[in-house]
């Protein structure tokens, strides 16, 4: 009984990493505000990137995680699903 409990207790977990990736690690992710109210006085909402002057500049997946200091982002993962949502 119990190593039935635990096995659903798995692969529940399993399925909801698998649907929703990330996305736990980042609510735990402590974010400098002061760097993000710089980071985001540049941000163009209409380009999705930072603009700086006449420099446009999109941050890489790499980029995002050392900016919100988070390690455990799956890079493979964010770069596969962003080919399957084109």
């Amino acid at each position: 009984m119990k190593k039935g409990f635990l096995d659903k207790v798995e692969e529940n977990a399993t399925l909801f990493y698998r649907e929703n990736g990330d996305l736990p690690y980042l609510l735990d992710v402590k974010v400098d505000k002061h760097i993000f109210q710089a980071l985001a006085q540049y941000w163009n909402l209409a380009y999705s990137c930072f603009t700086f002057g006449k420099v446009d500049l999109v941050p890489t997946v790499e980029e995002y995680t050392t900016l919100l200091h988070c390690t455990r982002i799956q890079i493979e993962k964010a770069y596969s699903r962003a080919a399957n949502i084109l």
